[in-house]
């Protein structure tokens, strides 16, 4: 990307993916962006579980009811994990890795998109992040945020309208 503002204003979730792995550059480019993400304390609750595995990627798909069936598709998804018991700030510590992730793969000129795992349920309606969890033998005194899924586009998407952003929500000063 040529800036940031570039960088934000074309990134949008893609949930469509060509099937193509990612080169080990790409895949750890974007682990050490996760890795370099900032944390409550500097106490660095995240853990992550990456999974390129066709057949767990298909497992993983099943997380939710709907809005996961995208995750079979994509060449690796980031399982997204905070240490409970490390910090109570363990959700934004997660959030904010998910989303370094995401903007690291638009920089690489790949798609992405956040699963959301934490209070949702399986279409059994089972608890999302204990069959997260139980399919990758995740301690259960780690959270499970989200699933990154990350890979090559199968199309591009328009970028955000910047006339159409929703300034009436910004307050200057006060509510």
């Amino acid at each position: 990307m040529e800036n940031f503002t570039s960088l934000i204003i074309n990134r949008r979730s893609t949930r469509r993916f060509t099937g193509q792995a990612l080169s080990p550059e790409q895949a750890a480019s974007i682990l050490k962006a996760a890795l370099t993400a900032p944390s409550s304390k500097g106490a660095r609750s995240w853990q992550f579980v990456a999974v390129e595995d066709k057949n767990m990627l298909k497992q993983l798909a099943g997380c939710k009811k709907a809005g996961s069936a995208f995750i079979e598709h994509c060449a690796v998804a980031v399982v997204v994990t905070g240490d409970t018991a490390e910090t109570d700030a363990w959700i934004e510590d997660a959030a904010v890795a998910s989303i370094y992730m995401q903007l690291q793969a638009e920089d690489l000129g790949l798609g992405s998109c956040w699963c959301q795992v934490r209070n949702r349920l399986t279409g059994d309606r089972a608890d999302a992040e204990q069959y997260v969890r139980d399919l990758l033998g995740i301690p259960s005194r780690f959270g499970v945020l989200s699933i990154i899924g990350i890979g090559h586009r199968e199309q591009s998407c328009r970028p955000v309208d910047e006339t159409q952003l929703p300034w009436e929500k910004v307050h200057a000063g006060s509510w």
